[in-house]
């Protein structure tokens, strides 16, 4: 793990982050966001496979805490346990 990564934790799930990590736009940039937080890449693919930009967008503009969200509890519950550089295939968007 890189330096400046030892003692980051993820954005979403607040698991330690691992060898990889990606950033994510909680505004989405197609909507004005700059501001990057990173997270694991299981978590971004969940998130985007979740939520659309204008489903984030709205979240990030109501202060609304992602986490809490139902549909992505279960997913939360899952990972939890899992070491910071775990990968699973994600599934798509319905």
């Amino acid at each position: 793990m890189a330096a400046a990564q030892e003692g980051r934790a993820c954005w979403l799930c607040g698991r330690p982050l691992g060898s990889r990590v990606e950033w994510h736009h909680p505004l989405p940039k197609s909507r004005g966001g700059r501001v990057t937080e990173p997270v694991h890449p299981i978590c971004h693919r969940t998130l985007h496979a979740t939520f659309s930009n204008v489903e984030l967008a709205r979240l990030a503009a109501s202060g609304e805490d992602i986490r809490q969200q139902p549909e992505l509890r279960p997913f939360l519950r899952w990972i939890a346990g899992k070491p910071a550089d775990f990968h699973a295939p994600t599934r798509q968007r319905k």
